[in-house]
Parts: structure tokens; sequence; C-alpha cells
């Protein structure tokens, strides 16, 4: 078989006016597609250049394909299996900054350039001091942008129409104005020309971004059947599940060079994104960390034998329609149809994810996925959100460590898990004190959570003793049936 290339797929010219920060799974299987849907539909005829944002990545690969490679989707969609293979014709150019330097920044004079796209990890916008040296690749993601947006400036002579529509996809909160901010930052850092600044700051157009899917990349459990059905070789398929999500918030000249929700995709230009990520993250991740210690605690091993079950899954689905979908200001409908596509997305039967997997930095994730769930049901609804309480009383028998006779490899940081070993040392069969002394763990929660609700912490004293007495699996049928930790 040979290897994909323009000798198999022919591959359009077309000029590239899209620049993209990262070359990993997540960006090839979302943004290039969702770019290649606008190719298809002549909502736009643009090429993208791949540039590789650290010194060891995957752009020799593509180029040895010619930018071409197989993206497969995978999923339920309208409650039918799906499976589909597709072509990916996007990539124009593929730039190592760090062996391409001026290449790359060459790019800064293109006048065919309009749109900046990135997905550098959480940590990629951040400020690094020590990027002041641009006669070289800076090391950070804002360093090289900043290079390639001053070497436009002086290129053009500061003209407010060659700026650029910079979109970023990191998982971070409001993170076109945190990019902005890192920006203006290390310009000053830099002693750069106010002028210049102020054409970055005012030219350039950033917007503030929401993705989701679940990509899990490189089949390689499964890459010799997809050779097989494909007849030629691919050293980048990426696998990506059906469904997709894009809200951007909204910006004229963002949505004019990129017409995004121009072809029937589900993507979305919104005056405020944040409810679209509050219902994401409680929603989504926050049913994840809500159902991994009482499934696995179950004996559960996986997110879609978790809903599967007929007890675990009313728990998942009751926690979701009953005490996350009320905290959140979208229209019902719109809740509705997200959470049955969770639910959906759960289910599909070609992503296998692990219980343990979304178990890690698990006391974190319930302050940033669940907490905001129990505060706002108690501000909207002046009473506790029962599900919220049983999953944290879950979580505090999961840190006991026992799954059975077997260890639970818990993996926290060392001084959470530290604190959870002493509570658990230091219980002496009192439910009240160990709910208590674990709902007043400011260092974790960032609050005191008794104060929440006066009766909290008899509420989770309850969970916590049916849980740590009976067992899970009895604990949570009693629960699921009505019996809301009054179990004897």
């Amino acid at each position: 078989m040979e290897l994909i290339s323009k000798k198999l797929f022919a591959k359009p010219e077309r000029k590239i006016k899209i620049m993209q920060f990262g070359e990993g799974n997540f960006l090839r299987a979302f943004v290039e597609w969702i770019i290649q849907d606008l190719n298809d539909n002549g909502a736009i005829e643009a090429n993208v250049a791949v540039v590789q944002p650290m010194p060891f990545g995957r752009v020799k690969e593509l180029a040895d394909q010619d930018g071409l490679y197989t993206l497969r989707l995978e999923g339920i969609d309208g409650g039918k299996k799906v499976k589909k293979s597709q072509v990916i014709n996007v990539i124009g150019d593929c730039i190592n900054p760090f062996t391409q330097y001026e290449h790359y920044l060459s790019y800064g004079e293109s006048e065919d350039l309009q749109v900046i796209i990135s997905n550098t990890t959480e940590a990629g916008i951040a400020v690094d001091p020590t990027d002041t040296d641009f006669t070289q690749c800076p090391k950070s993601y804002p360093g090289k942008l900043l290079a390639l947006l001053k070497r436009r400036y002086d290129k053009f002579k500061g003209d407010p129409t060659k700026g650029l529509a910079i979109i970023p996809c990191e998982l971070i909160d409001d993170n076109g104005d945190e990019l902005y901010r890192c920006l203006t930052e290390l310009a000053k850092i830099n002693k750069m020309d106010e002028k210049f600044i102020k054409w970055m700051q005012t030219a350039n157009h950033f917007t503030s971004t929401l993705v989701d899917r679940i990509v899990p990349g490189y089949p390689r459990n499964e890459i010799e059947d997809i050779q097989k059905e494909t007849g030629y070789i691919d050293n980048n398929v990426v696998k990506g599940e059906i469904f997709h999500l894009w809200v951007l918030k909204k910006e004229a000249h963002v949505q004019k060079v990129l017409p995004a929700d121009s072809t029937g995709l589900n993507v979305i230009f919104a005056d405020d994104i944040h409810p679209y990520k509050q219902r994401k993250v409680k929603i989504l991740n926050g049913s994840h960390t809500a159902m991994v210690p009482v499934a696995y605690l179950c004996g559960i091993d996986t997110v879609g034998e978790a809903v599967n079950d007929k007890v675990i899954g009313k728990y998942v689905r009751d926690f979701i329609f009953d005490e996350v979908n009320p905290t959140i200001a979208l229209p019902q409908d719109q809740m509705t149809a997200f959470a049955n596509s969770v639910i959906e997305r759960y289910q599909n039967p070609y992503i296998r994810h692990e219980l343990m997997s979304i178990a890690l930095n698990s006391t974190t994730k319930f302050k940033t996925r669940i907490l905001p769930t129990l505060t706002d049901y108690v501000k909207l609804k002046g009473e506790l959100p029962q599900h919220v309480l049983f999953s944290f009383a879950a979580l505090v028998e999961f840190h006991k460590g026992k799954r059975g006779s077997e260890d639970i490899a818990l993996k926290d940081d060392p001084a959470y898990l530290e604190k959870w070993k002493k509570l658990w040392s230091e219980f002496n069969g009192d439910y009240e004190k160990l709910a208590h002394d674990a709902l007043a763990w400011k260092e974790a929660w960032d609050c005191d959570m008794n104060e929440i609700h006066p009766d909290i912490c008899a509420v989770v004293a309850k969970y916590l003793s049916a849980i740590d007495r009976k067992g899970m699996k009895a604990a949570v049928e009693c629960f699921v049936g009505g019996c809301k930790g009054a179990c004897k």
C-alpha cells in the first residue's frame, strides 16, 4: 500500500488564509474538519498553514503526506450507530518555526492571511517573561504570535485594516481576553513601541470560544483494519466522535472572515459564551465527576457501562435533569437537547472511556465542576440538591482508597491525598464529624461548605453512613429508589 499523498487524492489549490498553532489530534478532528466543510460548501476558499508550537511535533509527518490525513467519526447520531471516514485536504503548509523561523514570520507579510486559530493546551496561553529575543523563535505561543504581529505591523506600516481574526481554542475561561492580556503584557516587557501595542489591541479581533468534541486520537488498535478498508497508509489518522459544538463570542469581523455557522454545523456565535461554558462544565464534566465514585465503587469501570446500568444510569440522568439543568440560564429546550446528547455520547459504543481516567484530580474537579451547581441550586431553590450531596459522600468514600479488597490507584495533588488519608485515619465511627471536616476543607473548596445550608452536614453524614456501612451498590439502589439517604 502507498502512503496517502496528492498522487492518490486530488488536493485543491487555495490561498492560505488561516494560520493554526497546533497540529495535534483535536484541531485536526475539529477545526480543520469545520474548515473543510466550509470549503466544500463554498462558504470560504481557504487553506491552513499549520504551525508546530513545540520543538517536537507532527508537522514533518503531515508534510510527508502532503498535508492529507483521514478523519474517522464514530458514534451515535439520531439514535443510530454511525461510522464515516473523510480525507481532510485543507493543510497548505506545515511549519516548524524552530527550524523555519523566517518562513514562519513571512506569513506576517501575507496579504491573504486573515485568521489565527490556536490550541496550545491550557498552559499555552501564559506570559513567559524570558521571551525577549525575537531574532530567534520565541518559546511561548504568545511570544510567537507577538513576533508575527510585529512583522505584520512593520510590513503594512500600522494599517488598521490589516489586523487578524484571532481565535484561541484553549480550554480556559475567556481565552480570547486572556490571550489579549498576555500579548499586551509581553509587548510591554519587551518595551515595544506604544503605537504597535495600540495597533495590536485595536486592529486585531480577539474572540473567546468554547470547543466540545471527544477526540480519542490515533486509533492504534484499529489501524490495520482501517488501512485494509481505505487501501492506503496514513500515519496521521485521527478518530473523533460525531458530536461537535463550537461557541464563539460574537465579533463581526471574525464572523465575516470565518462564517463557521453558515453551513449547518453546530457552531454558534453568541453575545455571551458563559452560559454555554456553564452548560458543558456542569452537565458533561459535572456528570462525569459525579458518576465516577458512585459507579466505580459499584464495580463498574467505564462511562458506557455506567450509563447503561439501570441504577447508575438513572442516578446520572436525575443528577443532570433535576439538579444541573435548572441552574443554567439557557432555554430549557436547549438544555434538554444538550443533556440528551450528552447521554447519547456516553453510550457511544466506539469509545471506551475509563472512569479512573476521569478520577484524576477528582478533588479539584468536584470544586470546579459540581460545587457551582450546589451553590447555584441552593440560591435558586432554597433547598439542597440531593444527588450532588450523594456524589460528595461517594467522593469521601472513594478516597478511603478501597474497592472491596482492591486498592484504588488514587491520583491527585499529594497534599490533597494526604488530607483525605488524615480524615479517614481519624475517623472513629462518627459520620457527622467526618462529613463536617470534609465539607469544611477550605484549601480544597475555597469555602466552608457547611455554611452553604444548615442541613448540609447532616445530609452528607446520612449518605456517607449508608454508603460506608451497606456498600455503594445497596446505598445507591436505595437512593435511586426514592429513599433519599434514610436507608437504615
